[in-house]
């Protein structure tokens, strides 16, 4: 019978793996992101190939890839565009913030099932709360399901998926100001908050201020980070 861990040897691993100085104040680059934001509201380059991508990955599946370490680091910043890209238009196109990113990092590593994407349909702003953004949120199930094992009782995987995590949730806020919906609204995209629940005034107002094309912006820095976190592993484990 396998012998359970330790709780503290746990987080010591979790902390030892990759802890990042969480107490620095993000300094984000409103300008830039702002212009990003004016870009991304044109929508996609060509909605047609967006949504015959999206119907492919909803009949066929994430297709399993044969990950060659080299080629993955080689390559890195051409995965990285890819990937912020993919999850920019994926958001554009299929309207939740949640599952963009998340299907664009798990269609390029190639892991994970259509089912996890599925999963994460309430989760844009906790279900329109306006709290944590749903692009931190898929990014989250992203990592958790590279970094994770299905073994229930493997803490290493759990301390694994703790410190990458937390890595994650450091790099998002420090490029964006804040893991919280409701204050990117305010502080990035529209200068304000618009309740997307409420279907009279605020989903009305958001979709007049082209909400699912500027959205795209969490979701592609969501979906960069993890792709960086997930190549950097790769990167360590070469050395």
């Amino acid at each position: 019978m396998r012998r359970r861990k330790n709780l503290g040897n746990v987080l010591q691993a979790d902390n030892k793996e990759g802890d990042t100085t969480m107490a620095e104040k993000p300094s984000p680059d409103y300008p830039a992101l702002k212009a990003r934001v004016r870009e991304l509201a044109n929508g996609p380059d060509d909605r047609a190939a967006v949504e015959a991508r999206l119907k492919k990955l909803s009949s066929e599946g994430i297709p399993k890839k044969q990950i060659i370490r080299g080629e993955m680091i080689a390559n890195k910043q051409l995965i990285l565009h890819r990937v912020q890209k993919r999850a920019e238009e994926y958001e554009q196109v299929d309207q939740n913030c949640a599952k963009s990113p998340a299907l664009a990092v798990m269609e390029e590593f190639g892991f994970g099932d259509i089912k996890i994407i599925t999963a994460l349909s309430s989760l844009p702003g906790v279900a329109l709360t306006g709290e944590t953004c749903g692009a931190v949120l898929g990014g989250l199930v992203a990592l958790s399901t590279y970094f994770g094992n299905d073994d229930l009782l493997d803490y290493s995987a759990n301390a694994r998926s703790y410190a990458q995590s937390r890595k994650f949730i450091y790099l998002f806020e420090k490029e964006m100001g804040t893991t919280t919906c409701r204050h990117i609204h305010e502080n990035v995209i529209f200068g304000q908050y618009h309740n997307v629940a409420d279907p009279q005034e605020g989903y009305r107002a958001f979709v007049r201020d082209k909400g699912f094309e500027k959205c795209a912006l969490p979701s592609g820095v969501s979906a960069r980070i993890c792709a960086e976190i997930i190549i950097q592993d790769m990167e360590r484990k070469k050395q």
